[in-house]
């Protein structure tokens, strides 16, 4: 029986145009999919978009459309965006799809029936761009919010609370217990620092809101954002309206986010799951930001970075190397110009692309373009292909704990060594002094190890792993739906099949 996987990605906000750090999050997720399904496993892939609240209420206004009409129009850059970078997800949630707003009202129900939320009476300092409330002592001098900078309002309205308050100690009991569920340890500590602080109740709904899921309870009101988008993780796999297709995909293996909404899925989420005695994720893990050129991003510097722009200029697929491959996954990196090129030079252009084009003019020249047989190997081919088996298990061990960048060198240490082999046995020599036997086992040494790099790839690199399959005569299928034990098993190339020999997969970046 297949093991199933479950992996989310934040809902992006639709008032923000995509960014990088969307992409980012986006493309870890992919790799981290596609690598599960290369696992022969079952994976439930999810993203989507958050489009309620009052700033998008405010945008739409600005601009002469409904907030719908804003969404719709956000949510086809961001699906865009997404077919640019080979994005395969399995579903694609809106919070303003009936399938989630039932669930979000439902919820609503069930957690006021059960006393865990209670009408009062909220008054306190509202940031709208970051649809957060904050305490005076939390602003910043002036009274501006301490995340975005822009100036709060001082609300005083009723509202709808959920009891977090009721679950600090238990929060911090499964946090003890559980040191494994919010990665990387600092986050974890993070984590525990915040509810250590003291957890108050929290306010869940807005008054006179019309763009948001009605509560339920009272017309007046409209359900919190932060709430409505959270429950998006158990909606779209079928919560209270499709229970076995939940039962068989709940609880969610991981959560992928980024570092600045650490609080709301270390703390609001668990929180919220514990009063609906489901079970918690059983991964939720921050990664870190992006830089530009060493400073952080932003419109007013006007240093941010569009990876739309990125990829149609250099390629989807060298742009997720760079993001994959330049920091260890959970802190943060810097995206420059010279680190760019540098990476992107040395190991694509140099390292890859390089062995592809080295091997395939002699199969073109001395092999009538076919993939030869090869013969008995030597100690330098059993050398290289032993090479290709030890390297899966280190790059699972490193899929395993997110490690998207370690999992990458290992692999990069498999085409290094191939380089490395063709130089030692140089097998253009061998097919001009006419020992034509050893040529040929070189050769197919060569291209069956560059068959299990393409396999091993396909989860970074999909677009590029396909074309050097196909350069090497293998069908599409054969790699986007390869398992790791055909990557393990040596000799699947099948000799006599022609290669198709195409233009460099990774042109150099020049300045």
């Amino acid at each position: 029986m297949k093991k199933k996987f479950y992996l989310t990605t934040p809902l992006y906000y639709v008032n923000d145009m995509p960014h990088l750090g969307h992409a980012y999050t986006t493309i870890s997720a992919d790799a981290l999919a596609r690598y599960h399904r290369l696992k022969g496993e079952e994976v439930f892939f999810l993203t989507g978009t958050d489009e309620h609240g009052m700033k998008i209420f405010r945008a739409a206004q600005k601009m002469g459309l409904s907030p719908q009409e804003l969404a719709d129009r956000m949510v086809k850059r961001f699906k865009e965006l997404w077919n640019i970078l080979s994005i395969s997800y399995d579903d694609f949630i809106r919070t303003t799809e009936v399938r989630h707003t039932r669930v979000v009202e439902k919820v609503f129900k069930i957690l006021f029936q059960k006393g865990e939320i209670y009408r009062g009476k909220y008054r306190g300092w509202y940031c709208t761009p970051c649809e957060s409330f904050w305490l005076s002592s939390q602003l910043r001098e002036g009274k501006f919010c301490p995340e975005c900078g822009r100036e709060v309002e001082e609300l005083e309205e009723e509202t709808f609370f959920f009891r977090l308050s009721r679950y600090e100690t238990r929060l911090l009991d499964f946090l003890r217990d559980n040191p494994s569920f919010v990665l990387p340890p600092s986050r974890y500590r993070e984590t525990v620092e915040f509810v250590r602080g003291g957890l108050k109740d929290l306010s869940v709904t807005r008054l006179n809101l019309s763009w948001g899921v009605p509560c339920p309870l009272d017309i007046h009101h409209s359900i919190y954002v932060w709430i409505d988008a959270l429950l998006n993780y158990i909606s779209a796999p079928g919560y209270l309206f499709e229970e076995e297709r939940f039962q068989t995909l709940w609880p969610v293996d991981v959560h992928l986010i980024g570092k600045d909404i650490l609080k709301f899925h270390s703390i609001i989420w668990p929180a919220l799951l514990m009063a609906l005695d489901l079970p918690l994720p059983k991964l939720i893990f921050a990664h870190g930001w992006w830089l530009s050129e060493g400073e952080k991003m932003s419109k007013s510097k006007g240093n941010v970075i569009d990876p739309k722009e990125l990829a149609q200029k250099y390629g989807a697929d060298t742009l997720r190397y760079f993001l994959l491959r330049e920091v260890p996954f959970g802190e943060d990196g810097n995206l420059s110009h010279s680190l760019f090129e540098e990476r992107i030079n040395s190991d694509l252009a140099n390292d890859l692309g390089n062995l592809l084009h080295r091997v395939l003019p002699l199969v073109e020249r001395y092999l009538g373009g076919k993939i030869p047989s090869p013969s008995s190997l030597q100690k330098e081919d059993k050398k290289l292909i032993e090479k290709g088996r030890e390297i899966i298990p280190k790059m699972d061990r490193s899929m395993d704990k997110l490690s998207f960048s370690e999992a990458l060198s290992f692999l990069w240490e498999l085409v290094r060594e191939t380089n490395l082999y063709l130089d030692r046995c140089a097998p253009w020599r061998l097919f001009k002094n006419k020992a034509l036997k050893r040529a040929k086992t070189v050769t197919y040494v060569t291209l069956e190890t560059i068959r299990r790099i393409s396999f091993l790839l396909f989860p970074f690199l999909p677009t590029s792993s396909l074309k050097m399959g196909e350069q090497i005569g293998l069908e599409e299928k054969a790699i986007s739906s390869a398992t790791l034990k055909e990557v393990k098993e040596w000799g699947k190339l099948p000799p006599g099949k022609e290669i198709k020999k195409g233009p460099p997969l990774f042109p150099r970046i020049e300045d």
